[in-house]
């Protein structure tokens, strides 16, 4: 009788042990549930239901009724053999690159700058948030309407100098730097932010030291400041890749990718194809945005092979 007290006081503590253990894990699947469903619905699905699209040859019907016959890989063909497509990878390629370029390097300016902590230097970088808080449609429109051939104020201030008017947005020259100037002035902000924030990480110690060893503002620069920013750089540059790849808003706006393709990207090229005919073409549209998903999913997995380069 007293050794089965026992045996039954010593599983006691084991049984709520386990006990505990499943409430534990039951509790944090209760936690990971909400992520792995916004996961699933938001990404996993629409990435599936993408590939699904560039796979199969899709009708306003198909689409409808989902009964689209399998195609293979005979939406990307059409779609590399399409006399648009090498014209929008350059231009997506330059719209990003030199977007990238400026945005980048003005916002580094502008980090260092306010890092001097001089007075209104709150209030100014608060000033220069305004772009990166205003809705895309609202600058977009802004920049149309500055644009513009005839009315617009960037041409009667170059005309306030005698510089002949010029069409930003209706001539084949002008149509993608217009949009690439738009571009820039909306990512700046994002760029000063982060930047900025890596400069507050940098101890001060360390250029007080450099300049008690007489190093010039620019030697601090080059040789502390740039360096010591590498990683938050990477991480800038890899976000603004991503999101300036997929830009569609302010080109679709601005000038719908015209005139004669001259400012489309892979984006607005893959919108026009799956929605902006009377003869929608599902699959090659989709197959373009799973092309741009890979150019991004390449530069990401160069950003990893990077970071792990300098961890060891």
């Amino acid at each position: 009788m007293t050794m089965d007290l026992m045996t039954r006081a010593e599983a006691a503590p084991a049984a709520s042990a386990r006990s505990d253990k499943k409430s534990r894990q039951w509790a944090a699947w209760a936690f990971l549930a909400p992520v792995v469903i916004y996961l699933v619905a938001f990404y996993a699905y629409p990435l599936y239901r993408n590939l699904d699209l560039s796979l199969r040859h899709y009708t306003v019907r198909s689409f409808v009724q989902g009964d689209a016959p399998f195609s293979g890989l005979d939406n990307y063909r059409t779609v590399v053999e399409n006399a648009t497509f090498w014209p929008a990878l350059l231009h997506t390629f330059v719209f990003t690159g030199v977007s990238l370029l400026f945005q980048f390097s003005i916002g580094m300016v502008l980090a260092v700058f306010f890092a001097q902590n001089f007075k209104l230097s709150a209030t100014l970088r608060a000033l220069f948030l305004v772009p990166w808080l205003l809705p895309l449609i609202v600058s977009a429109s802004t920049w149309s309407w500055m644009l513009n051939s005839d009315s617009g104020v960037v041409n009667f201030a170059l005309h306030a100098v005698g510089i002949d008017p010029v069409n930003w947005l209706t001539s084949p020259s002008w149509a993608l730097t217009s949009v690439i100037i738009a571009n820039i002035w909306i990512g700046i902000p994002f760029n000063l932010v982060v930047l900025y924030s890596g400069l507050q990480a940098i101890p001060s110690e360390i250029y007080e030291a450099a300049s008690l060893d007489g190093a010039s503002g620019w030697q601090r620069f080059w040789r502390i400041t740039f360096p010591l920013l590498r990683p938050v750089s990477a991480i800038t540059l890899l976000l603004g890749l991503v999101y300036t790849l997929k830009v569609f808003d302010i080109i679709w706006i601005m000038t719908k990718g015209g005139p004669t393709d001259s400012s489309t990207t892979l984006a607005t090229w893959s919108y026009k194809l799956g929605f902006g005919t009377l003869v929608p073409q599902f699959g090659p549209g989709a197959a373009v945005g799973n092309l741009l998903i890979i150019i991004a999913l390449i530069f990401g997995l160069l950003y990893i092979r990077m970071q792990r380069r300098q961890a060891s």
